[in-house]
């Protein structure tokens, strides 16, 4: 049996996906298990002893259509006997249809029954703390797997030698590993995902007052003075336990030295998600357009936590959709402010 599993763009759809290719081989240990995702995403997934062989859709074939057609091609020559398109966008449309696979799964939309043999309702109510990210992934083996575990935990894989040149990077930076070590993800994947910065800064200074921990920062090159905006907001004590220019210059970097710390606390995003496939606890603040169900994955109210704005001001979300909140942000994310994190937050520091 050869399978091709489509999920597209964001890093951390990417790695939630991949618990599929772990669930298909302990059921179907000899199939061929392929998988389409943008070549920035790789990381993530790089090193899944689940996954066979990876197909990239790069920037390029993205934005040409003669690139893309070549791509469909390469596709076809695959011979895929099924097709699961976790994505479920026109472009994975055509890459399903091109596939020729007899059984082609998808996710339930208008649409998808001219191109699909199954397709599935997504559920809008969890049945696990494995959240609704996790679960209306797993009901689409359902036509392939007689066993669908309840949840599984997407998992990052990082080799001896990453950790061991993260914890020497570390230590170089004189960072105390004996130490709580706080990653903060800053900055979400987009202003309408974020914090407001002052906020944020607001929050680090409540971690360092609670804890007396070190604080690292997750961010880009190009994202430095967004970064170091919020380092500027936070009071003066706070910016001598921040060790603003340590961070990763690579996705792979990054998760090495998240292993490595004690906890992630801010945005939601890619990065708490990969905290998560890392085992590490995670304090998270949810953006207030956000489905909080679909991806507070493993929320436990112990190591992992999150909050939302529905979780203290739910009047604001009566008769409203999150469409239209997600017009309404900017204000909402005012009707949000840190008073209203810190008595969560302070019961979840202290664990550590």
């Amino acid at each position: 049996m050869k399978i091709l599993i489509i999920q597209q763009k964001m890093i951390g759809d990417v790695l939630t996906t991949s618990i599929l290719f772990e669930a298909l081989k302990a059921e179907h240990p000899d199939a061929e298990l392929h998988y389409v995702i943008n070549s920035h995403t790789y990381p993530v997934v790089e090193n899944n002893p689940f996954i066979d062989k990876f197909l990239f859709v790069t920037k390029e074939i993205e934005e040409n259509k003669s690139d893309f057609l070549k791509f469909l091609k390469s596709i076809k020559r695959e011979k895929y006997d099924t097709v699961i398109d976790v994505y479920s966008k026109f472009s994975s449309n055509l890459m399903t249809k091109f596939s020729g696979a007899k059984i082609k799964i998808s996710k339930k939309k208008w649409y998808t029954s001219h191109y699909y043999t199954h397709t599935f309702k997504e559920a809008k109510t969890p049945n696990t703390n494995a959240g609704l990210a996790v679960e209306n992934r797993l009901q689409l083996l359902q036509p392939l797997c007689n066993h669908i575990p309840n949840a599984l935990k997407p998992k990052v894989y990082l080799t001896p030698k990453e950790i061991e040149d993260s914890k020497q990077f570390l230590i170089k930076a004189n960072i105390d590993l004996s130490q709580p070590l706080f990653m903060i993800s800053v900055l979400g994947s987009g202003d309408n995902k974020t914090y407001p910065l002052p906020h944020m800064a607001d929050i680090i200074d409540t971690i360092v007052e609670e804890t007396n921990g070190q604080i690292l920062f997750n961010y880009i090159p190009k994202q430095a003075h967004e970064a170091k905006t919020v380092y500027n907001f936070c009071k003066a004590e706070t910016k001598k336990h921040i060790y603003f220019d340590v961070f990763g210059k690579s996705l792979r970097e990054f998760l090495a030295i998240t292993h490595h710390s004690t906890a992630l606390i801010g945005n939601e995003g890619g990065a708490v998600n990969m905290a998560k496939a890392l085992d590490k606890p995670t304090f998270t603040i949810f953006s207030p357009w956000i489905l909080k169900e679909a991806w507070n994955m493993f929320d436990n109210d112990t190591t992992n936590v999150s909050i939302h704005l529905k979780d203290v001001k739910p009047e604001l979300y009566e008769g409203k959709s999150l469409k239209e909140m997600k017009g309404e942000v900017f204000s909402l994310y005012e009707s949000f402010p840190p008073k209203l994190i810190f008595p969560k937050l302070k019961t979840y520091l202290k664990q550590f």
